[in-house]
Parts: structure tokens; C-alpha cells; sequence
């Protein structure tokens, strides 16, 4: 089988949460290959990611050139075309970045192009069969996938559990590998989102609801809990749509990316979608009527139980708790 790569995203020097899962998947594609990373960008932020990714991965790849101080996948594109050898096979996050990023770089290296993985298993020395994730995540479906050529294969975020194994890797320079970089289009400016009236970035606790609510009023039972906890609440899209809760309350790939360290996701189905707005290694907890809800492939706990009248019940039962440790 041929080399398999990882393509590393990081921002002002601090590599993605990503980029450890993607090496838990790179190991499902060949257990007994060592996936290498790709770190592009430029000046003293690259050179911290690739430290960083050298914790990760045995070897990287480090692209350095002005043109990358801002990442832009026509540049990307471009530019790891270059250095990548025949057949290879390079992971990409299934995020917008890496969603702009794969279908065209799949096209250039004449490959197989998979997105939004959840699973991966190895069915021969040329092929792999992937699972994705149809119909909002009510089907899963098996797809064959011969990667003789190449195959460039976005991985959903969380679908592979990082490890904490840490190992001393080395750092490859392949900037002079790259020729003349230019693009179409050019980074103009960032502009940040409001904060609103609750960081919900900042909370180490996330009582977070979706279309299971129903309405705007039963609001106030997961602001109880919230209360109770001592946490914020959050909201899947559907929520914000209704216009029940602010957007900057939002979770996901088109709302706010946060780390708690537990949460509560109540009534939400899990689309990638939302899944894609919680990073690290936060202790997730499920609630929904629907047993197959994509949510609890992800959750450390699942309840199949309706959230209506599960959210009073957990917030008394919190605040009996309370009241008793605090005699």
C-alpha cells in the first residue's frame, strides 16, 4: 500500500484538535503504516504547529511560503500536489476548510475521492471499505473504495477517538519542493462574530438543546438545569432558525466551536454538522427519543428518553443532591 498522509490545520500555531484523530484513522486505513503530517503556513506560527505535530506523528512535512501565511485551498492545493508521491493517501478534516480543500485536490491526483467518513476498515491491500452517514445520519452506508491510485478521504470530526500516546517525530522541510504559488482569490480580512450576552466558549459545562424542545417556552427547563449546574446553555441550529435562542448560543460548523468538559446534548440529533463545534475531549451525554439518533455513536452516555421530562427530573434530582452536601 502507498504512503498516507495527513493533512495538519492549525491556527496562529496551535495545531487542530483533528490532527490526532487523524491518525487513529490513517491507522484503520494501514495498521502497519506510519501516517506522515502535512503542515503548511508560514513565519514562526508554522514552525509551533509542526513542533506540535511532531507529538503526534512520526514524520512531518512542513511547507513554508508567504503565499500560505493565511490558508487558502487553491494555494494548498497547489502546493501539496507537488510534493505528494503516487497513490498516496491523504486524511483531511470533513470541516469547511477541508471541504473546500479535498474535492479538487482529488481531482489533481487523479484519486478516489471519499467524504465525511465515520469509519474505516481495511479490505485489502488496494481497497478500504468506509462507512458514511446518509439521510441525517439515519442510515449508514458501507461504500468500497479503491485507493490503487489515491484517494483523498475527508474524516468527520470525533468519529475517531484520539489517543494520548505521544511520540518524538521529525520535522521534513519540502518548501523548497514547491514551486510559484499563486491564486484567483486572496485573503481579504477575519471578521469575528459577536460574542453575545453568554460566552458559551468559555463554559466548562454546556447544557445544549435541539428540536427536541419543541417550543420556545420549554426554554426555561433547560435554563433551570443550566442554573442548577452552574453551566450555559447552548443550541443546535434548528433552535436559532425557530429563533428560540441568539445566535452566538449556536454549536457547529455555522455557529461557535467550544471545549467543555461535559456536554449535555439534549434533543439533538447529531448532524456532523453540530458535532463539528465540539473539540477536545469533552464527556458528552445524550438525550433523545430516537434510539438510532446519530448522537449516541458519539456519546460516553446515552438516554433514549424524552427531554421534557427528563431535564425537571435531572434538575431536581441535582438540587436534592445539593441541598444534602450542603448540610
Amino acid at each position: 500500500m502507498a504512503r498516507i498522509f495527513a493533512y495538519i490545520a492549525h491556527h496562529d500555531g496551535s495545531i487542530d484538535d483533528s490532527a490526532a484523530e487523524l491518525a487513529v484513522a490513517a491507522q484503520k486505513v494501514d495498521p502497519t503504516a506510519s501516517p506522515t503530517a502535512i503542515v503548511c503556513g508560514f513565519g514562526p506560527a508554522l514552525d509551533l504547529a509542526c513542533e506540535s505535530a511532531r507529538s503526534i506523528y512520526k514524520e512531518v512535512w512542513r511547507i513554508g511560503n508567504a503565499a500560505l501565511a493565511y490558508p487558502n485551498s487553491e494555494l494548498i492545493r497547489k502546493a501539496v500536489v507537488q510534493i505528494l508521491p503516487a497513490g498516496s493517501t491523504i486524511l483531511l478534516p470533513h470541516d469547511h476548510f477541508g471541504i473546500d480543500l479535498a474535492p479538487g485536490l482529488a481531482i489533481k491526483m487523479n484519486g478516489s475521492f471519499v467524504p465525511d467518513v465515520v469509519g474505516i476498515e481495511n479490505a485489502g491491500t488496494n481497497a478500504l471499505q468506509v462507512i458514511r452517514q446518509e439521510y441525517g445520519g439515519q442510515v449508514s452506508a458501507h461504500v468500497g473504495c479503491d485507493i490503487s491510485k489515491g484517494a483523498v478521504i475527508t474524516v468527520r470530526p470525533g468519529a475517531f477517538r484520539a489517543t494520548s500516546a505521544s511520540v518524538n517525530g521529525v520535522v521534513a522541510d519540502q518548501s523548497t519542493a514547491v514551486g510559484a504559488l499563486s491564486a484567483r482569490r486572496r485573503y481579504l480580512q477575519t471578521v469575528l462574530a459577536d460574542a453575545g450576552d453568554v460566552d458559551i466558549t468559555k463554559h466548562a459545562v454546556l447544557v445544549s438543546v435541539g428540536r427536541g424542545i419543541q417550543e420556545k417556552d420549554n426554554i426555561g427547563i433547560a435554563e433551570e438545569l443550566a442554573e442548577a449546574l452552574g453551566a450555559a446553555v447552548s443550541c443546535s441550529r434548528p433552535v436559532v432558525d425557530a429563533k428560540w435562542l441568539e445566535k452566538s448560543r449556536q454549536v457547529g460548523s455555522s455557529g461557535k466551536t467550544v471545549k467543555p468538559k461535559v456536554y449535555l446534548a439534549l434533543g439533538i440529533s447529531g448532524a456532523f454538522q453540530h458535532l463539528a463545534g465540539i473539540k477536545g475531549n469533552a464527556f458528552i451525554i445524550a438525550v433523545n427519543k430516537n434510539p438510532k439518533a446519530p448522537i449516541f455513536q458519539v456519546a460516553d452516555i446515552g438516554i433514549v428518553d424524552d427531554i421534557l421530562e427528563f431535564i425537571p427530573e435531572l434538575t431536581s434530582k441535582v438540587r436534592e443532591l445539593q441541598s444534602v452536601a450542603a448540610k
